[in-house]
């Protein structure tokens, strides 16, 4: 699928001021989200592989080494045991992870096991999780991480730019960014968890795809609040919004508590109803997670065996 990236706009105020959030009907929808009826047997399976191949496999640890990572691109390249695939009748489709998403130290490693996969490398900068370090500093980090084989950046704002409103400041800090990336795309993180108010949310999520973000990501996964229903609703309500007035598309990013393959489903089933099947591609939507891999390996043994099987069984790395 062929996606026209985003070139971004000038800053637009008038567009931003505008903005507005209905926060109860936005918790009402999330809520009947999460407790509409299921699918079931086939059809799961088939979404649950789906949902494989959105996934941003990720270690971000200070323990990391190099062999963690070689064995995390191992399951990306090969995520589900091979006597599942052939249970399953799908060896012809050669799924994979959406990406790796690794610390800029174990770049090298992961480009080096990632090569010719075809599985696409992440790295998280500009001073992940807090994003404090200086500025200069943080754009030369995007440069050498590019340089290092990453082919996406996943980008923390500042996040005081939206407490005080500074929607200047926030959308001159990620075009700098966006332009530091150069070919690799760009996803841009707003720790909703620690930006407050939906209203914030949806305001920063319009400026980020404004300055030229590639992709809106809720959290760096080291907040105490990560992604939620509410707030995926208002950002990819915002999404829609830039992509009928400028018609480009943005893709959406969720990360941090999404460990369990019922809720991919809910995920899966919000994108499809709010923006339609081009966003159900890697392109448009990934997942930011690691134990939700190991969850959806033991729902499609449960479909293929009738049995859950013990989670030592379907290891991430």
């Amino acid at each position: 699928m062929n996606i026209d990236r985003n070139p971004g706009m000038d800053l637009n105020l008038d567009w931003i001021e505008a903005i507005q959030v209905n926060k109860s009907a936005t918790e009402r929808r999330a809520q009947s989200l999460s407790t509409r009826r299921s699918v079931k047997k086939i059809h799961q399976a088939a979404w649950l592989l789906k949902a494989i191949s959105l996934i941003d496999l990720t270690t971000l640890a200070g323990d990391d080494t190099e062999l963690r990572v070689k064995r995390l691109c191992a399951k990306a390249m090969n995520p589900l045991r091979h006597d599942l695939i052939k249970a399953l009748d799908i060896e012809d489709l050669n799924i994979t992870t959406g990406a790796i998403c690794v610390y800029h130290d174990m770049l090298p490693t992961a480009a080096a096991a990632l090569k010719g996969s075809g599985v696409h490398l992440a790295a998280v900068s500009t001073g992940f999780p807090a994003g404090l370090t200086p500025f200069h500093l943080k754009v030369e980090e995007i440069k050498e991480s590019v340089k290092a084989g990453a082919d996406e950046i996943d980008i923390v704002i500042t996040r005081k730019h939206v407490f005080s409103e500074n929607w200047q400041a926030l959308y001159d800090e990620v075009k700098a960014y966006r332009e530091a990336c150069g070919e690799a795309h760009m996803k841009t993180i707003l720790a909703t968890g620690e930006i407050s108010t939906l209203r914030n949310v949806a305001k920063a999520s319009m400026v980020c795809m404004m300055a030229g973000a590639d992709f809106i990501k809720t959290s760096t996964g080291k907040e105490s609040e990560n992604a939620t229903l509410p707030v995926s609703l208002t950002m990819i309500r915002q999404i829609r919004e830039y992509h009928e007035r400028t018609g480009y598309q943005v893709g959406y990013k969720p990360a941090g508590g999404i460990s369990k393959a019922k809720d991919a489903l809910v995920y899966l089933a919000m994108m499809k109803e709010e923006l339609g099947d081009d966003w159900l591609q890697a392109e448009l939507f990934r997942f930011g997670a690691s134990s939700l891999l190991g969850d959806i390996e033991r729902q499609l043994e449960h479909h293929v065996t009738g049995h859950y099987s013990a989670a030592h069984r379907h290891a991430i790395g």
